[in-house]
């Protein structure tokens, strides 16, 4: 057994802290973040943005960076993969608990592994694929309200069904419609709990990189339109900005193809997770010992550039939290954790899937798993 893995502590907060903190502030109750009594609350959740990636970045966001503290920055949890983080902020569960375990995952009933971010079907129905009530259900079963606002295409996606139910969506196009929009529920006066979700910045470091013209363009976007709501919070108002995971750019250089070396998939049925955190599912049939020869097979090749963990490992570092029986055979058997720029790719039948990807993420690495919690308004502090 490896000595050498991250362990995750229960007490550290988490990105599971966010939304239940900010519920218990509408009570007026204390909570694990420290949030003052509000009357509304808007949570604004940037897809991507890690803390050390706006610390780098700090002039492009003179508000933002300038909200960023040691104490303004929180840990989104693992796998740093969005359907997992989104999923956890929505519940305040784990993913051991909620049973969203990676961008791509094991599915019985689909004979393999879905996406679950886009993949969601009658083998994967949201209504009991995600297994925890969302923080949103529980505020409607309280008679307060809870809104959604993002982009249109989400409105009716198997994962807002999933992680958002409870919430009344409002679609609206640009970040800083979406402001706008969250300005107006607002103004409705009463207790309300608004979600403002910014996909931008993760597609754009996909695509171009974290580094990049439009990257940096689309942060000062942001950056702009959070000091304008910050501006208009009233005594009673708080809002949070945070994060569901950071992100790094791997260069081509760092692609690594696996599915050629008969130790690195000896035994293996599927290939699931991220490029940045593989996990790897044996096939029924495989000998008792296989998990623990294929992670030993890994490390013999690549312990100096990924922490490897079988299940049993990774559930005893708490990389996924309390883990549910019926959510285990959700995760690998054996998981490969980049830690190093690399993102690892089976490549077996030409398959050159995501290795167009330039910024990537999945891991446990502080880069992407670090994530800011800005406070404004009654949250300020």
């Amino acid at each position: 057994m490896s000595t050498m893995l991250p362990t995750r502590t229960p007490d550290e907060p988490t990105l599971a802290d966010v939304l239940p903190s900010c519920v218990l502030s509408l009570a007026g109750r204390t909570n694990r973040l420290a949030l003052p009594p509000a009357d509304r609350a808007l949570v604004v959740l940037v897809d991507g943005l890690g803390a050390a990636a706006l610390r780098g970045r700090a002039g492009h966001a003179r508000l933002l960076a300038g909200a960023l503290t040691k104490r303004s920055t929180i840990t989104s949890g693992f796998p740093t993969t969005t359907a997992a983080a989104l999923a956890t902020l929505a519940t305040g569960g784990r993913p051991g608990e909620h049973g969203i375990v990676g961008y791509t995952a094991l599915v019985p009933a689909a004979g393999g592994v879905v996406n679950q971010l886009s993949g969601w079907s009658a083998d994967m129905p949201p209504a009991t694929w995600q297994r925890l009530p969302t923080v949103f259900e529980q505020l409607a079963e309280a008679g307060i309200p809870s809104n959604t606002v993002g982009p249109g295409k989400y409105a009716d996606s198997g994962l807002t069904h999933a992680i958002l139910r409870g919430a009344d969506y409002v679609a609206a196009g640009t970040i800083a419609e979406r402001f706008a929009a969250a300005r107006r529920l607002f103004d409705g006066g009463g207790k309300r709990l608004v979600y403002l979700y910014v996909p931008e910045l993760d597609q754009i470091s996909h695509a171009k990189g974290w580094e990049s013209d439009r990257w940096l363009t689309t942060l000062e976007t942001l950056d702009a339109e959070f000091g304008r709501f910050s501006s208009t919070l009233r005594r009673d108002e708080g809002m949070l900005l945070t994060a569901d995971h950071g992100v790094v750019d791997v260069p081509p250089s760092g692609h690594i193809l696996f599915g050629d070396d008969e130790a690195l998939v000896a035994q293996v049925a599927h290939v699931g997770g991220d490029p940045r955190c593989v996990q790897l599912y044996l096939e029924p049939d495989a000998a008792p010992d296989a998990a623990d020869r294929l992670a030993e097979a890994w490390r013999a090749r690549e312990g100096g550039r990924a922490w490897i963990a079988t299940r049993a490992e990774a559930i005893d570092a708490g990389w996924f939290g309390p883990v549910d029986p019926e959510v285990e055979p959700r995760i690998g058997d054996v998981i490969v954790a980049a830690r190093k720029l690399v993102a690892y790719y089976d490549g077996r039948g030409g398959d050159t899937t995501g290795q167009s990807m330039i910024g990537q993420h999945g891991s446990l690495t502080p880069e992407e798993t670090m994530v800011p919690l800005l406070r404004e308004g009654a949250y300020r502090l």
